[in-house]
């Protein structure tokens, strides 16, 4: 099976940066997408940003400018450099990723088990 495990989260103030870390273990032949989402109190979960293997990368209108994504696909590893960080950003924020078991096979969507991001003074 297939494991995300995240790293990084934190109370922070607003203007404040925090970097977050997700490592995916486990039985991967091949991963087309890492990325982020988030989940705020009372709200549905929804896409941050993530990176398509192949060079893309995707960013929430809400984030662009102050969030980067980084991956480092031969280490299944991506990151998400969130700066200048307001109290709406406050989630819980998850990793997520598409992942093939085998050569060939059809990629399935794995999740981590959530970070939280506070943003307040």
């Amino acid at each position: 099976q297939v494991q995300l495990v995240e790293s990084g989260g934190g109370l922070v103030q607003p203007g404040g940066s925090l970097r977050l870390s997700c490592v995916a273990s486990g039985s991967i032949y091949s991963i087309h997408v890492m990325g982020w989402y988030r989940q705020a109190p009372e709200k549905q979960r929804e896409l941050v940003a993530n990176f398509i293997v192949g060079g893309s990368t995707n960013f929430a209108d809400s984030v662009k400018g102050r969030f980067s994504i980084s991956a480092d696909i031969a280490k299944n590893t991506v990151s998400l450099q969130m700066n200048s960080l307001r109290p709406e950003d406050t989630a819980v924020y998850y990793c997520n990723a598409e992942i093939a078991l085998v050569r060939a096979g059809v990629p399935f969507e794995y999740w981590g088990r959530g970070t939280q991001v506070t943003v307040s003074s």
